[in-house]
């Protein structure tokens, strides 16, 4: 299916994401700072990035904002997910060029349904 690299320092949030989206049929890799995220990303160009937004260093809204402009790395789909519930959250990582933004605790069916409309979406 698709290659999907998931950016997010929690060690339980990435296992529970990683068995999700393998049960599904994905590849995944994971790292677990913005920074490193970026770097793979440009160097994988995955499918698809799930992005935390809390993490030490750079921060999740920022990094989504570093990937969506860059030319090299604009076309790959970024989906926020975090414990962040406001609306104005919402609104601010949509702005910073997130196709979608989940908060957490997800939904299986829900997280699945995004991830696959936005891959059918890039093809």
């Amino acid at each position: 299916m698709a290659n999907i690299l998931i950016i997010d320092d929690s060690p339980t949030d990435v296992r529970v994401f990683t068995t999700l989206l393998e049960r599904a049929g994905h590849q995944v890799a994971a790292v677990s700072s913005a920074e490193e995220g970026i770097e793979r990303v440009r160097s994988d160009l995955p499918d698809l990035v799930i992005m935390d937004v809390i993490m030490p260093g750079m921060n999740g809204f920022q990094a989504t904002r570093t990937l969506t402009r860059d030319p090299v790395t604009a076309a790959v789909p970024v989906v926020m997910i975090t414990t962040k519930s406001m609306e104005t959250d919402r609104v601010w990582g949509l702005r910073q060029g997130a196709r979608a933004f989940i908060t957490k605790p997800v939904n299986e069916k829900e997280l699945l349904a995004c991830i696959n409309d936005l891959l059918s979406s890039e093809t």
